[in-house]
């Protein structure tokens, strides 16, 4: 199976997640059920930034793992 396969999978899924991380903090349904969320949103932010990093980080390394492995 050609690699550009899961290049394309990886792409749609990380550009879904960040739309629907997006949709979820923008919700009307989010902010009733919390209101305080529009205020502590440098936390929200910083958490987000965090777990965003830290898949960044994991997907960069099963990147140069596989890397070594095929050459």
């Amino acid at each position: 199976m050609s690699t550009s396969i899961y290049y394309f999978v990886f792409s749609i899924l990380l550009i879904l997640a960040v739309a629907l991380t997006i949709m979820i903090a923008n919700s009307k349904q989010n902010r009733e059920g919390n209101p305080e969320y529009d205020n502590k949103t440098k936390g929200n932010w910083s958490r987000l930034t965090i777990f965003y990093g830290l898949a960044l980080a994991l997907g960069i390394l099963a990147l140069i793992l596989y890397i070594v492995r095929v050459t």
